[in-house]
């Protein structure tokens, strides 16, 4: 009997030790991009911490903003969030991590937090390399285009990668908006007396929305 108590207690203590341990095993530091539902741009993404307990899901990000999924009875996968909204996991990253699909937002939650720094770093630089010109400027590939007539020019415009988005009249004059494709930079092209007047950048992409 005496040998039963002492295996018990040493049962019961290796428990109580290894507890805290579990449930501290399953909270790890990742990092997080966030991007509106339907959008390729991540609007947020850093630093974020992933729990999972019993199958409940919590992802907090560095700016404190937190989701709680809790899991779908015999539904794999599947979870309802905080606001008891639909959402679930989906492959496609591998190893390298796991994608939450919720009402209105995605979360890419990545493992190797290090890796994912470097490439948040190279993203802002390409990011600030790809700045738009300030509102005004010349658009020098299409320079040449200036006082040409407008119905022969559009053609040139268009094979050199612009897309036209709409037309405004004002008075006498015409302006023109075209997206560069290669930047998604927004263009106004000026037509007086069926010539162009002037091509430049309008400095913000707000122009080029129908």
């Amino acid at each position: 009997m005496k040998s039963s108590n002492s295996f018990l207690a040493v049962a019961l203590a290796i428990a109580s030790l290894s507890f805290p341990v579990s449930v501290k095993a399953d909270t790890v530091n990742a990092r997080c991009d966030v991007f509106p539902k339907g959008e390729d741009r991540a609007t947020s993404s850093g630093s974020c911490t992933f729990s999972q307990r019993q199958g409940a899901v919590s992802i907090e990000l560095e700016n404190g903003r937190r989701y709680d999924l809790l899991p779908e009875v015999n539904r794999p996968g599947n979870y309802r969030d905080q606001n008891g909204d639909a959402a679930y996991r989906q492959a496609g990253l591998g190893d390298r991590g796991q994608i939450y699909r919720l009402a209105t937002e995605s979360i890419f939650v990545y493992w190797d937090t290090s890796a994912n720094r470097q490439n948040s770093v190279n993203r802002n630089r390409r990011t600030a390399a790809r700045r738009q010109p300030e509102a005004g400027t010349t658009v020098s590939r299409l320079s040449d285009l200036v006082g040409a007539r407008a119905g022969q020019a559009e053609n040139t415009v268009k094979k050199r990668g612009y897309r036209w988005v709409k037309s405004d009249d004002s008075g006498n004059s015409v302006y023109s908006y075209w997206l560069e494709g290669k930047t998604n930079y927004c263009v106004t092209i000026l037509t007086e007396q069926g010539r162009y007047q002037s091509i430049v950048y309008t400095g913000g992409s707000g122009d080029c929305q129908k």
